[in-house]
């Protein structure tokens, strides 16, 4: 009888055995799939948000680990250079970008888009002028807003800095103007008298041609989600307002503006705050796409090194690290179970099986004596051993999700995950990636576990091998076998 016979003969025959080291294995493995399918989860959750998110970035002061520095009375900081942001522009990592320059515009004839929160009292007055260097507008090709009539800049409206712009639909209706039309910009600035009151100190007329009409895609004025607490409707409604009152305008334009307000501000009032001793300098934020979400990483340590003191790479994907805490602990309390469970299964299963091998002795001593040869020996243990815990592992794959879905789902609604949570609920970004809210919940509802390819390949590869490595002790015994001690 060929050995591979006697492996199923043997797994049969042994019933109580076989039963014994089938549960020893069917209990383990539910731990290893559970852990697997909640860390398998936990990673799926993080590749779909940061995609989601995107891979964009930017080059900001760091002020959270620089608190000291930002202290000093004496600090000067250096103002990051066009040419170095041309460079880091340069990366394999990078797919386009932008640098913008940008300021804000008081007006009274030209009407902005403003709402007011009867619980807030919000009010929002005014235009952000954006500044681009990229012709295509960085923020068409992102997606977060459409041109529904006109065009974009051409190259020669970026380099002669001409008096063009983009203006969103409502603004646009608000105002009575259409693709084509020169609208004037009445830049006013105020200051107030001592009993509160608001005095005008001047008046700068800017013309600017109409070439497009945007709508943004990435942010809407509607309360179509009732779940949503009102601090989160307010920090929406605010990001709709700041998208629909944005004017697009080439950088020069941009910085032509702002540099005829405050040569008009220093001749009616030299002592404004507003004003500084030195020549305000050409100030750009500047915006990177990356190729891939999964590339930020690598283009942060190849940024770093170049950028001088005080300045740091905040990314796109930074919103997940900041407010997914519970997710990142759950994937790591899972990777620690599956460790354990890992190593536990193979010190059980070694030794359940040598105490069988212990027991079989006469059995195994009888074959070798009668020629048969130590492999085929060794092989009608491993085979008994795949053919059980096959059974086991396969029969745990499917329970073990189920496991993993009950525990994760507890974890998740346990103060332990909570309190990581709970630090920072929500991340709205104001900081040149655009104006993207993203919450736990948001995070929580992204998560599921279920059956997936990955799952299933990862854990029966982690099964398999856990008990094939559990089988080398008792081959090792096999190997030491004496048939002619054990036939005396």
């Amino acid at each position: 009888m060929s050995f591979i016979k006697r492996a199923l003969f043997s797994v049969t025959r042994k019933k109580g055995k076989s039963l014994i080291l089938f549960a020893v294995i069917f209990v383990l493995g539910n731990v290893i799939a559970g852990s697997i399918a909640i860390q398998q989860s936990t990673q799926n959750v993080e590749k779909s948000v940061k995609k989601q998110l995107g891979g964009m970035a930017t080059i900001q002061l760091d002020y959270e680990n620089n608190q000291d520095e930002f202290a000093k009375e004496d600090l000067k900081i250096e103002q990051l250079k066009v040419d170095l942001m041309k460079k880091i522009g340069d990366s394999p990592y990078v797919k386009y970008y932008d640098y913008n320059a940008e300021t804000m515009a008081q007006t009274k004839e030209l009407k902005s888009i403003s709402a007011e929160s009867d619980q807030s009292g919000m009010m929002m007055e005014g235009f952000s002028l954006k500044g681009s260097n990229y012709a295509k507008v960085l923020d068409v090709e992102e997606k977060n807003i459409k041109i529904v009539e006109g065009k974009v800049f051409s190259q020669e409206d970026i380099d002669n800095g001409k008096n063009v712009g983009l203006i969103s639909s409502k603004v646009a209706e608000e105002n009575g103007l259409s693709v084509g039309d020169q609208m004037v910009m009445d830049t006013r600035s105020y200051d107030y008298t001592e009993s509160g009151e608001e005095k005008e100190l001047f008046k700068i007329d800017v013309p600017i041609q109409i070439i497009g009409i945007f709508e943004p895609t990435t942010v809407e004025m509607k309360d179509k989600e009732d779940k949503k607490n009102e601090d989160q409707k307010m920090n929406q409604q605010y990001m709709s307002l700041q998208q629909l009152n944005t004017i697009y305008l080439p950088n020069k334009t941009v910085l032509e503006i702002n540099k005829d307000y405050l040569e008009k501000l220093k001749k009616v009032d030299s002592n404004s705050p507003y004003l500084s001793e030195e020549d305000p300098e050409e100030y750009y934020t500047p915006v990177y796409i990356l190729k891939s979400p999964d590339d930020v990483e690598a283009f942060k340590q190849e940024t770093q090194p170049l950028l001088p003191k005080l300045y740091t790479v905040k990314a796109s994907t930074d919103q997940y690290e900041q407010i997914g805490g519970s997710m990142k602990k759950m994937s790591q309390i899972s990777g620690y179970v599956v460790m354990i469970a890992v190593i536990a299964t193979l010190l059980i299963i070694s030794l359940v099986v040598l105490l069988f091998m212990r027991d079989r002795k006469h059995e195994l001593g009888i074959y070798l004596s009668l020629g048969d040869k130590r492999s085929h020996v060794m092989g009608q243990i491993i085979i008994e051993m795949l053919i059980i815990s096959g059974i086991a592992l396969i029969l745990s794959l499917i329970t073990g999700n189920f496991l993993g879905k009950m525990v994760s789902e507890s974890l998740l609604n346990s103060d332990l995950l909570n309190s990581t949570s709970n630090q920072m609920d929500m991340f709205i970004g104001f900081d040149g990636l655009g104006s993207t809210e993203l919450t736990a919940d948001d995070i929580m509802n992204a998560y599921e576990v279920k059956f997936s390819l990955g799952y299933i390949i990862t854990y029966l590869v982690v099964g398999l091998g856990t008990v094939l490595l559990a089988a080398v002790l008792p081959l090792l015994y096999i190997v030491r076998l004496n048939p002619k001690k054990i036939m005396m």
